[in-house]
């Protein structure tokens, strides 16, 4: 490694797996000084070494002192570390060597309650702190993530201009911002991965749509996705969906599809915004079962049992019952309802926490860059920005959307169920719709319920105030 420059880099970051080391050549290359530590430091010197023309820009460090010696004062330094524990050990080796004006970024996956948590300890502790989601994957990382930060706006005001500088791009603005208070940028986050669930899930539905109700071969279904990429579904799930379906096994000269095995993995994401939905009291049902859908997906050995105890349904549809543009129409559907269900739950974490959250900025900063970025995500903004605290299926744009394929929505769930093919998330959102546009709901009936056996209480129809019993109770009012 290079002899070590004292106090030449702009910034520091510690962790080169995957992330880390993708966005520190990112950063190299926009021209800031960056000094790296890892904790191997072989994997440090081979960093370096692969560094290329932007290694004059790289700093390698071998020791944590050596690191922030290398940074300018004020330092700040980001971490690319596992999330939970590591990250907690890791800024306690950090604190006696820096100075309570210097910041820590928190860039990895972290739950939003311990960012706010670390927030609140360096207010005690020092040194300053900011949690910052990244979203993109590999790719995003080393040529443009998208970027939700949340903290103290001057700690945002140190490094932002770095941050939006490495950022995706949307027609020349950048794909970063800063959302509000601590924890607000991995909340959002989060809640992107929640959506990013639901919307693969759901694009998976329609898969199985097409490959075992229609009989589909894989290319052909690559061929749909490539279509419905030049519409209104434009996103990057669809395209690489059409790549995935059109890819062949280099071994067998398969498909590709036919030999992956149909267990889905999961990093915790979309299952902390299912639970903060429900703590929120907000719901999330298209996100609640991809979550459910993968760990389902993951019993392959109780699949197997329950298919040989009731065999396996006809699945099999008339060639004229349903179409591709049906599919199509119902996946539109279930788009704006889970995103719209995914804006709800920030919108609600925004009132517990009285975060001052810019939703129209969230769509804006997702359009590129992040693994959910879509064409719709523009009108998502325009409709945000006209009335953020609009439920989003209820803006002109989208309400006028969901009536055109409310119908196909309906028509996909109804056969799934006649015929043995699952969507759990397009039928989860279908049920959220109708519920949404129900102004007299089934609840009347929970509340009788409720205070038949716990004399729990009720509002009445005809009266105002609460604390209402039913003839069942013994003293009524």
């Amino acid at each position: 490694m290079s002899d070590l420059n004292t106090g030449v880099a702009e910034i520091g970051l510690i962790g080169l797996g995957t992330m880390g080391g993708n966005l520190a050549l990112n950063i190299a290359e926009h021209g800031f000084d960056i000094a790296v530590f890892n904790r191997t430091v072989d994997k440090t010197e081979t960093f370096y070494k692969n560094a290329g023309e932007l290694a004059p820009k790289v700093h390698p460090t071998k020791t944590l002192a050596e690191l922030v010696a290398a940074i300018k004062a004020p330092r700040a330094i980001i971490l690319m570390v596992p999330a939970g524990d590591a990250v907690d050990a890791q800024i306690e080796a950090l604190r006696p060597l820096l100075d309570p004006s210097d910041l820590i970024i928190d860039a990895g996956n972290a739950n939003y309650h311990d960012t706010r948590r670390r927030a609140e300890e360096s207010l005690e502790k020092g040194p300053r702190f900011l949690g910052i989601g990244v979203s993109g994957g590999e790719e995003g990382a080393r040529f443009g993530p998208s970027i939700m930060g949340g903290g103290a706006m001057d700690a945002w005001d140190q490094v932002g201009h770095i941050l939006e500088a490495i950022s995706a791009k949307h027609e020349g603005e950048p794909c970063a911002a800063h959302l509000g208070e601590s924890g607000s940028g991995h909340l959002v986050k989060t809640v992107h991965n929640g959506i990013e669930y639901a919307d693969m899930q759901m694009i998976a539905e329609v898969y199985g749509f097409m490959r075992d109700g229609m009989g589909m071969s894989a290319e052909d279904i690559g061929e749909v996705f490539e279509k419905w990429n030049e519409g209104i579904l434009q996103s990057y799930l669809i395209e690489i969906s059409a790549k995935v379906a059109k890819a062949k096994d280099p071994e067998t000269g398969r498909p590709m599809l036919d030999i992956i095995l149909d267990t889905a993995g999961q990093k915790g994401t979309g299952r902390w915004t299912a639970i903060e939905a429900l703590m929120l009291g907000t719901p999330a049902g298209a996100i609640e079962a991809a979550v459910a859908t993968r760990n389902m997906s993951a019993r392959l050995d109780e699949r197997k049992i329950g298919e040989g105890v009731f065999g396996s349904a006809p699945k099999t549809l008339a060639k004229d019952v349903i179409t591709v543009d049906a599919l199509e129409a119902a996946l539109v559907a279930g788009k704006i309802v889970c995103y719209a269900q995914g804006f709800r739950v920030i919108s609600e974490a925004a009132k517990q926490y009285e975060w001052s959250m810019p939703l129209p900025e969230i769509a804006r900063i997702w359009r590129n860059g992040c693994i959910i970025r879509s064409a719709m995500l523009n009108d998502m903004a325009s409709a945000l920005a006209e009335d953020p605290n609009r439920n989003l299926m209820f803006a002109p744009f989208f309400s006028a959307k969901l009536k055109q394929t409310e119908d196909a929505l309906r028509q996909v769930v109804a056969l799934g169920a006649l015929n043995g093919l699952p969507v759990p998330a397009l039928s989860s959102g279908l049920s959220y719709f109708d519920v949404m546009r129900t102004e007299r709901s089934t609840a009347n009936m929970l509340q009788g319920q409720r205070d038949f056996f716990g004399a729990h209480g009720f509002e009445r129809t005809d009266k105002d105030g609460g604390g209402y019993h039913g003839p069942w109770a013994m003293n009524t009012v």
